[in-house]
């Protein structure tokens, strides 16, 4: 979208924004284990598609754990075999650039894996699989309706917006 001349964006995925720069979704509360952010429900959802992908591909050429900490950490990691005690601690890791890329991964862990899968857990119990399937459809496809209907028909009418829309969002006074 062009806004005074200069280039806009409105949508990624199917995360909106206003050209005020208001984003459709609102952060999550600092250290919330559930997530209403759909940056947070996309990234989580490609992730845990690239996992998958990266799981299914080593098992295929017979690539396993490596024995090092840090190296066993990164493959559990790629794979999405990361245990919760891996997400808590990432073993004793020694050096500054160990500690800091032990530290990061536990932080991604927790604040977008973590609470991606909560969120499915949450909204899709039993069903994990295919509500993660739909957001990823809606993701590529931009359009949400397919999956709007599906969490209507579990949780009533309108449990796309009602979960996700910032309030506000159509506020021509508010800015980002």
């Amino acid at each position: 979208m062009d806004v005074a001349g200069l280039p806009v964006r409105t949508q990624y995925g199917i995360n909106f924004r206003r050209p005020n720069g208001r984003s459709y979704s609102p952060a999550d509360k600092r250290g919330s284990r559930h997530t209403r952010n759909l940056g947070i429900v996309m990234e989580g959802a490609c992730d845990r598609e690239a996992r998958f992908i990266a799981r299914q591909t080593a098992e295929r050429f017979g690539v396993t754990e490596p024995p090092d900490v840090l190296g066993g950490l990164a493959f559990r990691d790629v794979t999405g075999t990361l245990s919760d005690g891996d997400a808590r601690e990432a073993g004793d890791p020694e050096g500054e650039e160990q500690a800091s890329y032990a530290a990061a991964l536990r932080g991604y862990e927790r604040g977008v894996n973590r609470r991606y899968e909560h969120f499915l857990e949450e909204f899709a119990p039993g069903e994990e699989s295919e509500c993660h399937t739909l957001f990823l459809g809606a993701m590529i496809s931009g359009d949400v309706s397919t999956l709007g209907s599906w969490l209507d028909e579990r949780h009533g009418p309108g449990t796309f917006t009602g979960l996700f829309r910032t309030p506000g969002y159509f506020d021509p006074g508010l800015t980002a």
